[in-house]
């Protein structure tokens, strides 16, 4: 369904969208920048997710309305689309690339790809220099080369358009889970890429890899988990490095087109919640690593969390931007972590802007684990979720949530941010297993050194049990879904349960899914033949599994242990058993490492109208600034609104209502003259919301009255 805006004459449209074309053409090569574009994934190479346009700014952003909706069907949507000379290039749930006139939504053309399914798709890529151009998008473990003109894949690149990821890294390709969930950057005549892989063994191990863009060649590869004779390697027991996983760069790059510097953040490796096979630091996961765009080479890193056992991957892209230190400005970047904490470096020496210190964190007590005894603490800025839960900040919401959330904390063990789990016994995970940050990343203000990011502030639980299978199917499972979907496979809020699947689901969708993932979940190719057989009819009918034998069950289950399940930390009504607020919207100056402001963002409708409104609610996407003085942000999976906040003291200007939840970051950009606020909203995260996906593009009624797109109010 698309619905239409009125707009100016067809001429003008037309006149306007030419000249937005000009602007484009006279931008960087490889980069396809103009004022009105969106062209890279974050805004801009450098992952700002600022836009200069300020038609829509503080003064009149009251009177925003939604102009046209694109329905995309059932799915879940986190896509920020690109928008370049008024056309918005974007995907739906099942991985088809449509491009649509940016003023009215009108669909130009579409690409269906042959082998397609429903990974999340954040983004795409873009690369033009002189007539020749190039669309990159990715579908299940390939990467397709599109012209973006018609959508017809290039047939210069790789095989007939597409390359396979799980090719050039060491292992057998068909054995290898690889996904590009976030697109990568583009650094001259380069595509750089990382990629999403499982969260249990065997992963793929991590590595950033560039492609020629023109024929898809591969032209360099930096290893994530180190080879026996490169550094890091000394990190990791020495049988280790053979078969480790994971440490990969699944949340996107930032890029500093001017240094020819790509940074790379890295998520933890695998398993996620027990190491005792990869004991010792486990460089580079959890890092920041920063190469040379152009060779590969690295030129610093620094770990932010060292031997994860708690999934604390690095979330989202750094950001890049201007920094006043001692009368000089600093080029920085900025890391936020799912445990809350911003970190600040050089971006040329990675030295840190603010002091770091090691402080000492409380060590595992499970059978055979190795932790770290120490983890490293930014001194400035403070946290940006709280650190450390007491009775006191447990809720106060009615006197019987009071008295079950206190119930239950006297139950749990609990010491801090890294308070690691234990077998049999519940820990509390504070900040929760989604964050602090997310993959929604942050917005900056680059010469005012500003950065604005959102945060989830509510309590998860955890613990591990000691593996074990009752037949085969039952020991892969524990081995590979357990971790989601709990060893019980009665799953968690957004994660769908086990029992009863063979009556929602035939042998042949539970097997697609199951190799090609769906939503969060990854696709699982690692698992053999015999092993997926007797994993599919234990899903289906776990009572009546033919290989009932119990041998070698540690080998079975690949771990001595097994994660119970993510539980969030609820009280009996379903609402998070601590304290408001549950998100909130920070906005930090980093010349100080000051606070500016800090709102909470987003509300419970129900409970605000029984009194208790801003409570904030987890969310979901991020932040995009412009020039007008605004924040635009949806991101909040209670309320399905999309909000305009002053960025000078994060009062709330505008707010839309979407038909679903924006779970994705928005983007700005000029199309026909005007200024639009695009959003992709879709329904999983919420199960309340009615099934669907759509984009939803905002704009002012009154077009031609906004001032010059350089002023700021």
């Amino acid at each position: 369904m698309t619905r239409a805006a009125p707009l100016r004459s067809e001429a003008f449209r037309r006149l306007a969208i030419a000249g937005a074309a000009l602007l484009f053409v006279g931008g960087c090569a490889g980069l396809g920048s103009a004022a009105g574009d969106w062209a890279a994934y974050g805004g801009s190479p450098e992952g700002d997710r600022f836009s200069p346009l300020s038609e829509i700014r503080r003064s009149n952003v009251g009177r925003l309305q939604e102009v046209w909706r694109v329905e995309t069907g059932e799915g879940g949507l986190q896509t920020s689309p690109l928008a370049i000379g008024g056309v918005l290039y974007v995907l739906t749930p099942d991985q088809v690339v449509l491009a649509l006139d940016g003023a009215t939504g009108r669909e130009l053309w579409r690409h269906r790809p042959e082998a397609r399914n429903r990974q999340p798709i954040r983004g795409l890529s873009y690369w033009r220099d002189g007539a020749e151009r190039r669309l990159f998008t990715s579908h299940g473990t390939f990467l397709t080369a599109l012209d973006p003109a018609t959508g017809r894949p290039a047939a210069s690149f790789g095989r007939g358009g597409t390359i396979d990821l799980r090719e050039g890294l060491g292992r057998e390709p068909s054995t290898l889970p690889v996904f590009l969930t976030t697109p990568g950057v583009v650094f001259r005549d380069l595509l750089i890429v990382g990629f999403r892989t499982s969260e249990t063994a065997p992963a793929a191990p991590g590595a950033i890899r560039a492609y020629d863009v023109r024929n898809g060649q591969l032209r360099w590869t930096f290893a994530l988990v180190p080879k026996p004779e490169d550094p890091g390697a000394e990190t990791w027991p020495a049988e280790a490095l053979a078969t480790a996983g994971g440490a990969n760069a699944w949340a996107g790059l930032a890029l500093d087109p001017d240094r020819g510097i790509v940074y790379a953040p890295t998520g933890s490796a695998v398993d996620d919640f027990f190491g005792g096979d990869r004991k010792g630091d486990n460089l580079f996961a959890n890092s920041l690593v920063a190469l040379d765009a152009a060779t590969g080479r690295r030129l610093w890193h620094q770990q932010l969390v060292r031997h994860d056992i708690l999934d604390r991957d690095l979330p989202s892209p750094p950001s890049l931007l201007m920094v006043r230190r001692g009368g000089r400005t600093v080029p920085a970047v900025t890391q936020a972590t799912k445990h809350g904490l911003l970190f600040v470096f050089d971006r040329v020496t990675g030295e840190p802007l603010f002091p770091i210190e090691q402080r000492p964190v409380p060590a595992s007590d499970v059978p055979g684990e190795w932790s770290s005894t120490t983890q490293p603490f930014p001194v400035a800025p403070e946290a940006f979720t709280r650190q450390q839960l007491t009775a006191d900040m447990l809720t106060k919401r009615t006197p019987e949530a009071a008295a079950a959330a206190r119930a239950a904390f006297d139950r749990l063990r609990r010491n801090g941010p890294f308070a690691p789990l234990a077998v049999d016994a519940e820990t509390l995970v504070f900040p929760g297993f989604d964050g602090g940050a997310e993959w929604g990343g942050s917005a900056v203000e680059r010469e005012r050194g500003i950065v604005y990011l959102n945060a989830n502030d509510v309590a998860w639980t955890g613990s591990l049990r000691a593996a074990r299978a009752t037949n085969r199917g039952a020991g892969v499972y524990q081995k590979q879904c357990a971790v989601c979907h709990g060893a019980d496979g009665q799953g968690a809020e957004g994660v769908p349960a086990m029992t009863g699947l063979g009556g929602r689901l035939s042998l042949a969708d539970i097997r697609r899914v199951i190799l090609e993932g769906r939503g969060r979940m990854p696709g699982f190719p690692q698992i053999g033949s015999l092993d997926l057989e007797q994993l599919i009819h234990h899903l289906a009918d776990p009572s009546g599994v033919a290989d009932r034998e119990v041998q070698a069950a540690d080998a079975r289950v690949g771990s001595r242990y097994t994660f119970n399940g993510y539980r969030k930390f609820l009280d009996p009504d379903g609402y998070p058993a601590v304290e408001p607020p549950w998100g909130t919207l920070n906005a930090i100056d980093l010349n100080s490492g000051r606070y500016r402001w800090r709102v909470p963002l987003g509300e419970y409708p129900e409970l605000a109208a029984r009194g208790l409104p801003a409570t904030g609610s987890e969310n979901y996407g991020g932040p995009v600034v412009t020039a007008g003085g605004l924040l635009f942000i949806g991101a909040t999976v209670r309320d399905r609104k999309l909000r305009a906040f002053d960025t000078r003291n994060g009062r709330i200007l505008w707010e839309g209502t979407l038909p679903y939840p924006g779970a994705a970051t928005p983007v700005t950009y000029l199309a026909g003259g005007r200024q639009f606020v695009v959003i992709a909203a879709s329904s999983p995260r919420d199960p309340k919301a009615p099934p669907g996906s759509a984009y939803l593009a905002f704009a002012l009624p009154d077009v031609g009255k906004g001032a010059p797109l350089s002023k700021r109010d």
